[in-house]
This record gives structure tokens, C-alpha cells and sequence, in this order.
């Protein structure tokens, strides 16, 4: 068996410079080193993932449907930064990338303090991946996580990924399409927000995803602008700055859920902003109606470890 490690940079590959910030220094095949010989590395990128573009993910998600294509490819093990790792996990599960496990990991410390997190995260991830358990997770911390619900919790624990209850999809896989053709902005919603920015996202916007306040709501002169956005034929998801919960749009007014729902408005669910975003762009790129891929099946397993 061979599996593909593919590394994209993060706070796992970054060492300390002079001035003490981090920078990405370490390749793919320096973090392989303490890996069985069933390892082969594709140096992908070195990036803090914070700044991984729509572009960077659609490059990501050929070369893991590649790996996967070779038949003596057996998985594939992702090294990557915390920062957006939720979007990419959720990105490798809407597509249909062929079969093997897909693992994520990284780091909340860098690969060259004295305490580091990364080689447990590392060897755990090699250890999932070579199961052969199907499906996308993120391994971190000592928890197993599935891609899809996962989610950062916490800027600096040591276990700071968690899964939120989404459900199961009620699609197949999509068939993988380019992404970066349908760049969807995320607003967050405020206390009295007004429309401008909403406004201003128009014109460059294939979609809006609106981090609404409670359960999905908004300020009236905000719902204003959401209304004139959907009423120009730009689709919009509503997820929620809450930390737990489903989003239900349930609430009158200009700036209730319910009234923007039934201006065609989908409600993200048990999704956040980060994840919602990947799916709306993925639902435009695929020409897969929207809604259908926030409606969710109850989860039959629960699969996050501690």
C-alpha cells in the first residue's frame, strides 16, 4: 500500500524567525520523515491557510482525485493550516474525488517548539489514513472529526476542532468543478448593520452568506439590502454568529429570517459561515439548487472521538 501525503504549508511546516513570527519552512518530505516508508509526498503548497484563494482550493481538489486515481494510492493524508482547514475538509466531502480515506491535519504549534502538537497530529492522521476508514475527517488533538460539520473552536488548544451536528447529506457527491468562477462573500450581520456592504458585494458577488444574528435575523435597513440582493437574482445562504444551533428562519419584519426565506433565502442549518460558503459556491459551480445541499438527513453515527 502507498498513501499520498500532500503538503500545503500551515503552523505544522513553519518555524520561528528572528523576529518570532512564523513563517512556513518545512516541506512535505521533511514532515514525512518520521512516516513509514508507504509515504509518498506531493509538495503542494506552503501557505498559511489563511490565505488559500478559491483558485488554491480547486488546485487542491485535482491533485487529491489524481493521488486517488493511481491505482497503488490507497489514501490520502493532508497536512494544512487550522486557519481554513473546516473550508477545505468540507470542499474534499462535497466532491466526488474517488475512493480512499482523506485525512487533515496540522498544528496549533509550530514544527520547531519544544512542546509541538505536530507530530502526534501527524502520526495519528498516517495511522487513520492507513485503516482505510472511508470518508473526509480532520484528525486533531487525539479527535477523529468528520470533514463535513467540522470546526474550529478555539484559537490555541491543543484540541481545537470540533464537530457540529449538520447531518448527513441528502445529495451524491458532486462532480468536481471549478470553484473560484463563483466567489461568494461572507457578511456578518450587527446590531443596526446597515446595507452598504451587502450593496457594495453585488456587483463581484456570485452569492452572499450572511452571518446573522440568533437564530437568522438582521437589522431592518441590512434585511433591506439582503431583499434587493435576492430580488437581483443573487442567491443567499443565512448562517448565524451564534456558537451552537441550527439556523431557522423564523422571525417577521425586514430583517426576519422568515420574511427574507420567503424572498428565497436558504438557511444554512447547523452549517457556519466558513462551511456555508464552500457550499454555495460549490452549488453554483455544479448548478445543484441550493437548498438541496443544506437540507440534511439525521446523523445515523456520531464519529468525533473525546
Amino acid at each position: 500500500m502507498t498513501f499520498a501525503l500532500i503538503a500545503t504549508g500551515g503552523t505544522i511546516a513553519c518555524t520561528t524567525a528572528r523576529d518570532g513570527s512564523l513563517v512556513p519552512t518545512v516541506n512535505g518530505h521533511q514532515l514525512a520523515e518520521s512516516l513509514g516508508p508507504d509515504i509518498e509526498v506531493v509538495e503542494f503548497r506552503a501557505l498559511d491557510s489563511s490565505s488559500i484563494t478559491l483558485a488554491d482550493l480547486d488546485e487542491l481538489l485535482a491533485c487529491v482525485r489524481d493521488q486517488l486515481a493511481r491505482p497503488d494510492i490507497e489514501g490520502v493524508l493532508i497536512t494544512h493550516g487550522t486557519d481554513s482547514m473546516e473550508e477545505t475538509a468540507l470542499a474534499l466531502s462535497l466532491f466526488d474525488l474517488g475512493a480512499g480515506p482523506i485525512v487533515l491535519t496540522g498544528a496549533q504549534r509550530a514544527f520547531d517548539h519544544p512542546s509541538g502538537d505536530g507530530p502526534r497530529n501527524l502520526h495519528d492522521a498516517y495511522d487513520l489514513v492507513r485503516s482505510g476508514k472511508p470518508g473526509v475527517w480532520v484528525q486533531f488533538g487525539g479527535r477523529t472529526i468528520p470533514g463535513r460539520g467540522a470546526r474550529k473552536w478555539h484559537t490555541s488548544h491543543l484540541a481545537g476542532f470540533e464537530e457540529l451536528p449538520v447531518g448527513d447529506p441528502t445529495v451524491p457527491p458532486l462532480p468536481l468543478a471549478p470553484l473560484a468562477e463563483h466567489p461568494v462573500d461572507i457578511i456578518a450581520a450587527y446590531p443596526g448593520a446597515g446595507a452598504a456592504l451587502v450593496d457594495a458585494s453585488l456587483p463581484h458577488s456570485s452569492g452572499l452568506i450572511i452571518e446573522a444574528l440568533g437564530s437568522g435575523n438582521m437589522g431592518e435597513e441590512m434585511g433591506t439590502g439582503v431583499a434587493r440582493a435576492l430580488q437581483a437574482g443573487v442567491p443567499v445562504v443565512i448562517s448565524t454568529r451564534t456558537p451552537y444551533g441550527a439556523t431557522k428562519l423564523a422571525y417577521g419584519g425586514a430583517g426576519g429570517g422568515a420574511t427574507l426565506g420567503e424572498l428565497g433565502a436558504v438557511a444554512a442549518g447547523g452549517f457556519r459561515a466558513g462551511q456555508a460558503r464552500i457550499m454555495l459556491a460549490a452549488a453554483l459551480a455544479t448548478g445543484t439548487p441550493v437548498g438541496s445541499l443544506f437540507n440534511a438527513a439525521p446523523r445515523s453515527a456520531s464519529y468525533t472521538a473525546g
